[in-house]
Order: structure tokens, then sequence, then C-alpha cells
């Protein structure tokens, strides 16, 4: 079973963004942070190397996903996307832990 489940499209897009930043073997750094009315937030950040305490994930062929120690319990099971729609594009998290979120669906509790 793996920590996090990435979609195709997804993983296209991480990759894509490694290229154009430049550093195809960096890694994205997925996690929470403190955020909104509800507590936490979602974070992807770029990352070129590992910490300590890192699970390191190879999501798709070049696409390397760190989750740090503290977001791991809140991020298990979450499954990541990326959607291109008219108005809007970005990534999507669907996580089975949320306990609730707050009315513009920025922040969630666990």
């Amino acid at each position: 079973m793996s920590l996090i489940k990435v979609s195709d499209a997804a993983a296209e897009r991480m990759r894509s963004m490694l290229e154009n930043r430049g550093t195809p073997d960096a890694y994205i750094r997925f996690g929470v942070k403190t955020a909104g009315c509800s507590g936490l937030g979602y974070k992807l950040e770029f990352a070129d190397e590992t910490q300590l305490g890192d699970e390191v994930l190879e999501v798709a062929p070049h696409v390397k996903v760190l989750i740090d120690a503290k977001s791991l319990i809140y991020v298990i099971g979450t499954e990541v996307d990326y959607k291109e729609e008219k108005l809007r594009s970005g990534f999507v998290f669907e996580n089975p832990n949320k306990k609730g979120e707050c009315g513009c669906g920025e922040s969630f509790t666990v």
C-alpha cells in the first residue's frame, strides 16, 4: 500500500513543474501547514534535497514526492489529482482522514 496516491495527471504536472524549474531530478514536498479557519492546509513545494525523517515516494518515473514526518499522520491515504477547468486549474486533494473543512474549502481538520 502506498502512503498517498498520485493520479497520472498530477504526476505529469509535477514532472512538468520540475522540468520548467530546470531541476528534473529534484523533489516535490507534500505536506500540511497551519492555515485557514479549520486549522490545516496542504502545501506542495520544490525540494532540492531530503531531510531527516522524510518519506520518499517515487510516484511516477522521474517524479519523487517527499512527505515530512510531521505531515505524514495527516496525509496518509490522500489522493492527489490535478484538474484543469475553464476558470481555474490546480491540485485537488481527497483525504480520507478529513473530519471537516472550512466553508471555502481552503483548510481542513482531522
